[in-house]
């Protein structure tokens, strides 16, 4: 049988019964579609999560008080054995080969008083490198000066929603505004930065870190950030950060984490997340291979003297073998076409009703995604073709 004659065949079958061809690829439609949309609303808060991340750079080192195993906060009573990180650490680090810059972290909620309004806000209390920590930059005036730090002046620096919260549209540099019971000028402003999961990073004011420690009456820092040279293994770094430290501590009671750490362990999380909801998509495909079966397996049915007649016309058992395989399969990537077209279309509808809410769909998840309900449409047709090759072609006849 010339290949023309199999499609034509083929396609005459599925055309004979429009409605169950088409209730059959609706199956494996909806799968695909379920299976791209959740991919893509995963990936899209993949990629969303680590752009959050990385807004600061890559080549980023956190110390943080406190061993992993043992850190958090001590019962209420109960003295904690954790050496506290001090403003004497920040400056060992400082003075590290491939270090570029340091920022000692202390952050509370305190009221801020100003131009006769009065605001709660986040105070963090900051090194003056940490613009080059975090990628920051100022839109009007300075930031924080290099000062020894037990010296600072008490110096503000002003996120740019703050700013327009507290003075409006007036200039803010040189106003003073009162922190809690401690009194600051104001010498700069910085640009908008946006938000980091959910955090504004504008509504907050920026203090010296020795201040913020007065301020909220701590005896060390929250943690210590700081950036490296870019091209130097973070392995390098992170073990002169804890050789130093150990040896001025005695022990290692800190933990050092490495951005390239941080967004390993983020990435395989989010991989996760992203098969998972793929998986619960997948559900609908094998819901879509199982009608297959079904239709294919009614189909062999309903046309066994039409089996029998081309076998007893010399028809080799293999033709009618991937006849039916031919049908399973375009059944089968039609309707893959019709659910990526669904999934996509609906993908991008979410993304431009709820624009905060992020869609990606990779092409290698299209590719796939058809690939896979090709796939389903083989094995999905295997065992009906292989009943209706095997017919024996004088009982197939006498069906009629």
């Amino acid at each position: 049988m010339r290949p023309a004659d199999t499609l034509h065949l083929a396609w005459r079958a599925l055309t004979a019964h429009r409605l169950r061809s088409f209730l059959t690829l609706l199956g494996i439609a909806v799968g695909i579609a379920a299976v791209i949309l959740l991919t893509s609303i995963g990936e899209g808060v993949h990629r969303f999560v680590l752009a959050e991340f990385t807004q600061f750079g890559t080549n980023l080192v956190s110390v943080e008080p406190g061993k992993v195993k043992t850190s958090g906060p001590a019962p209420t009573g109960i003295p904690s054995s954790v050496r506290p990180l001090t403003l004497d650490d920040a400056r060992a680090l400082e003075r590290l080969p491939n270090v570029t810059g340091v920022s000692p972290l202390v952050w509370g909620n305190t009221e801020v008083k100003a131009n006769g309004r009065l605001r709660r806000t986040t105070i963090n209390g900051v090194g003056a490198a940490m613009t080059k920590v975090y990628s920051i930059k100022v839109r009007s005036g300075q930031f924080l000066p290099p000062e020894e730090s037990e010296n600072a002046r008490a110096f503000v620096v002003l996120g740019s929603k703050l700013k327009t919260e507290l003075f409006g549209a007036d200039n803010a540099l040189g106003a003073r505004l009162s922190i809690g019971n401690l009194q600051f000028r104001v010498i700069g402003v910085l640009e908008s930065k946006g938000q980091f999961l959910g955090i504004d990073l504008d509504d907050a004011a920026y203090i010296p870190t020795a201040r913020a420690l007065e301020l909220y009456n701590r005896a060390g820092m929250m943690k210590i950030d700081l950036t490296y040279t870019e091209g130097v293994p973070s392995t390098h770094v992170r073990e002169a950060v804890i050789a130093t430290l150990k040896a001025r501590h005695g022990r290692e009671d800190f933990t050092v984490t490495t951005q390239e750490d941080m967004l390993r362990t983020l990435s395989n999380i989010l991989d996760i997340l992203t098969m998972a909801v793929g998986a619960l998509g997948s559900i609908s495909l094998l819901v879509g291979g199982v009608g297959i079966v079904t239709i294919m397996t009614i189909s062999v049915t309903e046309r066994t003297s039409e089996i029998g007649l081309l076998v007893a016309l010399g028809a080799p058992r293999h033709t009618i073998l991937w006849l039916f395989l031919g049908e399973a399969v375009a059944l089968s990537s039609l309707g893959g076409v019709i659910g990526l077209t669904l999934g996509v279309g609906l993908a991008q509808a979410i993304h431009l009703t709820l624009p905060a809410l992020p869609v990606h769909t990779p092409l290698v998840f299209v590719m796939a995604a058809e690939a896979v309900a090709i796939g389903i449409g083989l094995l999905a047709g295997v065992l009906p073709a292989r009943r209706a090759a095997r017919l024996d072609p004088v009982e197939a006849l006498r069906a009629e």
